[in-house]
């Protein structure tokens, strides 16, 4: 007995007191920054530190030179861009680098194409990895604007709301947002003008949770969830698995639109900070 009561000691002992070999996290360093840019809307607003500011600093302490900048959350896609421009110009002086590696969650997907495309900023662009991106249009949005105008302006009106309290230097343009996020717009105005980027490694992850998968869905996206659902099959809430595929298809995440970015209750399993450093691993395998 009196041994027993040795080995268990010596037991709870060595998980208090035991030295790692390696107690830091291994390095993982990709060859350019790793640049997360944040979607549309006030998901960007819930977030301590802001948005994707979590994931970036688990990739710094991999020792990836990641950032997570801000840009007005309910404005176009051409001044979203404009913004990451000069986001990325500090990013890539601040590095040194020649280039930087831009993931894309939902609408900035869309910006870093426009960045790389009207901008002109395709030679300072290594990669771009979508998240849940809206490449043809949600038409959960074509379904809000098209709802009476009493609800569509109340949902409106609570954008530009929240826009204004969340980025004061420029005031907000949800409505013009929005249309650009429908698939008329992204069919036949922003696809045929933005293709895929040449010189660029281009891949996509999409988005599903809720309704005919076997994840749950955070509970403000589930009303949003079923009838996208109806309108377009699986989605993550807010945009339809086939509207997110793009350039190399990497996989679909087993996750909602919130819980993408690390917003969401319990419920899930998926891990965020884990899921983009996954993504910067797959740069590092690609030589990026």
């Amino acid at each position: 007995m009196l041994e027993g009561l040795t080995r268990r000691a010596e037991s709870v002992a060595r998980r208090v007191v035991e030295l790692e070999p390696f107690p830091q996290p291994p390095l993982c360093p990709t060859r350019y920054p790793v640049v997360l840019m944040h979607g549309f809307g006030a998901l960007a607003n819930l977030m301590q530190g802001g948005v994707l500011h979590a994931e970036a600093m688990h990739l710094r302490a991999h020792g990836i030179h990641a950032y997570a900048p801000h840009v007005n959350p309910y404005d176009t896609i051409a001044v979203r861009a404009a913004s990451w421009k000069k986001r990325l110009t500090h990013i890539l002086a601040e590095t040194g680098a020649s280039k930087a590696n831009l993931i894309g969650f939902s609408s900035a997907g869309l910006d870093a194409r426009y960045l790389a495309g009207s901008l002109g900023f395709a030679e300072s662009i290594a990669s771009i990895i979508t998240v849940s991106a809206p490449h043809r249009g949600s038409a959960l949005v074509r379904y809000l604007l098209d709802q009476p105008e009493r609800l569509r302006e109340g949902a409106l009106a609570l954008m530009e709301f929240i826009g204004r309290a969340a980025y004061e230097t420029a005031p907000p343009h949800a409505r013009e947002a929005l249309e650009e996020l429908t698939p008329d717009y992204l069919e036949a105005t922003f696809n045929p003008v933005h293709p895929m980027p040449e010189g660029i490694y281009c891949a996509s992850y999409a988005g599903q949770a809720g309704k005919g998968t076997d994840e749950s869905i955070y509970p403000p996206l589930a009303v949003p969830n079923r009838i996208l659902h109806r309108l377009s099959g699986l989605n993550d809430g807010l945009v339809a698995v086939e509207s997110a595929r793009w350039g190399i298809e990497l996989g679909i995440v087993e996750a909602d639109h919130a819980r993408q970015i690390g917003l969401g209750f319990t419920g899930s399993s998926f891990d965020s900070k884990a899921f983009y450093l996954s993504i910067a691993e797959h740069l590092r395998t690609q030589g990026l």
